[in-house]
């Protein structure tokens, strides 16, 4: 057993207790009796001293040559490498997911350090020629402010560092509100940024209640930009209030993903992405599998392909080598994918396998359930419709290829997206035609990697993306700058037209 974890927050670069003396605790997903971590039950009088603390240190850390900021990055990214075990072993307990999984996680933090540091060397604007003699243009990156970064369980280390190592790097002061559920690893990472170096004031993190701390950050008037990662729902909430009060505002929320497999595909091969896809991380993931649209010449093949694997899947604990599904993060989430199983009756789908909580041993001591296939499902149905966020996915049978583009896109969400076949036109056509801001040819839904653009379309985001260099467009302002060396008054558009 892992020793308790005692979380406090972390601003103006000391650990502080929060000022109500309130405090929470996170518990292992997969043996609900085991305390991981206590943290702080923070309110708004924590969240304004964070607030003024990032403000005062914005004032300094934005002149900070951004090659020297990112070189404290770096730093992170080294201590990452060295603590990659140990915060390994830390989100597989915490949250739950399996060991070879929750090493990713850490990994993705590595690669985006790596990443965001090369960006400090060139955060590159664009000169361009005036229209005017002896004038010269040109765009620079400026850095936004304070940020508030809210970030989810599922990925406790990586989603966190997507969003402070490009917003450091750009010059921006940042405040870390993590999940509930895993400040144990939020703890942890700060405790690295803190090591590298980085400035009292430059990193902060307050732990709390959403409604409470993820709120008041929202609403503040000093804070700048709020980049947040969650449900749909939680997210109307965070984009309605930062247009009603100025701020910049990154949304990363949920999706309702597919996976088309045609008569033509490799069925070995898309039943490896199948099952990766919607039980990897238990089908917590905002890119996870939850539809397969099935050829219908290949659909009973691949059903009972499908079956067969999903029946062999290891539930347990994720910090148990041989463990393939983990449990669900909480009692609340559990119960959630529970019901839609009622929903899914009711609506007249058929459950192949699974569709129920893990009640057999030791997994009665955790939030597990059971890997879920749902068959004979209709796109108009709720579960082809909603987000689950649990190990279930739901086959539905199409004609033609252009019937299953059409179904894919026939959802709210629009994140991820794949499509097996071998036809290149087709491939081509799917690329073009489906609605999503990811696509996978002949792999998972899953899988993205940091140099490449994050987010998707409809009520997954707004517009912005995360990681590679479109961040810097989340976390940066374009300033346009004139220098005219001609010593005149020259007025663009009137003295240089007749």
């Amino acid at each position: 057993m892992m020793t308790l974890l005692t979380c406090r927050n972390y601003i103006n670069g000391q650990w502080v207790d929060a000022t109500t003396g309130n405090i929470l605790e996170s518990y292992n997903p997969a043996l609900v009796s085991e305390v991981v971590a206590t943290f702080p039950r923070s309110h708004t009088e924590d969240v304004d001293k964070a607030v003024a603390t990032a403000r005062q240190a914005y004032s300094s850390w934005r002149k900070v040559p951004a090659p020297a900021r990112a070189e404290y990055i770096f730093r992170v990214g080294e201590l990452l490498l060295q603590h990659k075990e140990e915060l390994a072993q830390l989100i597989s307990r915490e949250m739950g997911k399996p060991l070879t999984e929750a090493r990713g996680d850490v990994q993705e933090g590595i690669d985006c350090a790596f990443y965001s540091a090369g960006e400090g060397r060139r955060l590159f604007g664009l000169t361009t020629p005036s229209e005017m003699p002896n004038k010269f243009a040109m765009t620079v990156r400026m850095p936004i402010g304070v940020c508030a970064l809210i970030t989810p369980w599922n990925f406790p280390v990586a989603i966190p560092c997507w969003k402070a190592m490009p917003a450091l790097v750009c010059g921006n002061t940042v405040i870390l509100k993590p999940a509930e559920d895993t400040p144990g690893c939020a703890t942890k990472l700060v405790e690295i940024f803190a090591a590298a170096g980085l400035p009292p004031g430059v990193i902060n993190l307050v732990h709390g209640v959403g409604e409470e701390v993820g709120k008041a950050l929202v609403e503040h008037p000093n804070v700048d930009l709020v980049s947040f990662t969650g449900s749909s729902e939680t997210g109307a909430f965070v984009g309605a209030t930062c247009g009603r009060t100025h701020k910049r505002v990154c949304l990363e929320m949920g999706g309702k993903n597919a996976q088309v497999v045609m008569e033509d595909a490799d069925l070995g091969l898309a039943l490896d992405g199948a099952v990766w896809g919607a039980f990897g991380t238990t089908g917590q993931r905002c890119t996870a599998t939850s539809r397969l649209i099935l050829h219908r010449d290949i659909k009973e093949e691949f059903t009972a392909m499908l079956y067969e694997r999903t029946s062999k899947l290891r539930l347990g604990a994720g910090y148990d080598q041989d463990t393939e599904i983990g449990p669900i993060i909480n009692q609340r989430q559990l119960q959630r994918v529970n019901e839609y199983m009622k929903i899914a009756r009711e609506e007249g789908a058929k459950i192949l396998i699974g569709g129920e909580i893990a009640s057999e041993g030791q997994l009665k001591e955790g939030n597990f359930f059971l890997p879920t296939i749902l068959d004979k499902v209709t796109p108009d149905m709720r579960v082809a419709r909603e987000e689950i966020f649990g190990p279930v996915v739901a086959l539905i049978e199409v004609n033609s290829f252009e019937e299953a583009i059409a179904i894919l896109n026939n959802t709210n969400y629009g994140l991820s997206s794949s499509i097996y076949t071998h036809d290149i036109n087709r491939a081509f056509t799917a690329m073009r035609d489906i609605e999503a801001g990811i696509t996978y040819i002949n792999g998972p839904t899953i899988g993205a990697e940091v140099h490449l653009p994050f987010g998707g379309v409809k009520q997954t985001g707004n517009g912005h993306r995360e990681a590679g260099t479109t961040a810097l467009d989340v976390f940066t302002e374009w300033k346009s700058v004139y220098v005219d060396f001609s010593g005149n008054l020259q007025r663009a558009q009137i003295d240089n037209r007749s």
